[in-house]
């Protein structure tokens, strides 16, 4: 018997498990039961599991998943730490939840416009389909250390200039 003789483990769909039970707020409080979950460690493993696709936001395990409410991003990107400078700099985002990414091809950053009061909304990813909306603090580094290139404004992290806005 060889190894493309011995059958493949079907792949089975973890099970939905009810409503919702957990919310993430705009301010990146997790709730629970109505409840803010105050324990870091316990949120820290919560956005371990944390998952989404076109039907929204999950918790899943590989036996079971549960619908989570999501009011803005998962997660907040708290203070930029710069390596470097220049086109050669780094930019690295400091999260919530104890993760750390550089702003990159990888994990890129985007910065969304509201309509009715004009305030940019700037995020970065932090995993696929997870972004980071940054703080205030956080974007206004962002800002100091913009560049304009052409006619954007933007910073410049990982070898890549990345889009901030327009330059005026």
């Amino acid at each position: 018997m060889t190894a493309t003789d011995i059958p493949s483990k079907p792949e089975i769909a973890p099970a939905v498990c009810g409503v919702a039970r957990f919310v993430i707020d705009r301010a990146g409080v997790w709730w629970h039961d109505g409840r803010p979950i105050r324990r870091a460690p316990l949120v820290q493993l919560f956005a371990t599991i944390l998952r989404r696709d076109d039907a929204g936001f999950w918790l899943q395990t590989p036996v079971e998943r549960e619908a989570i409410v999501v009011e803005d991003a998962p997660f907040l990107g708290l203070a930029i730490e710069v390596a470097g400078s220049g086109a050669a700099q780094e930019l690295r985002v400091a999260t919530n939840i104890g993760q750390t990414v550089t702003i990159s091809r990888d994990h890129p950053l985007r910065v969304l416009v509201d309509p009715v009061s004009e305030e940019p909304r700037p995020y970065v990813v932090v995993r696929p389909g997870l972004e980071a909306r940054l703080v205030r603090a956080a974007f206004y580094h962002l800002i100091e250390l913009a560049t304009v290139e052409g006619d954007q404004l933007g910073v410049w992290s990982a070898g890549q200039h990345h889009r901030i806005g327009a330059a005026t």
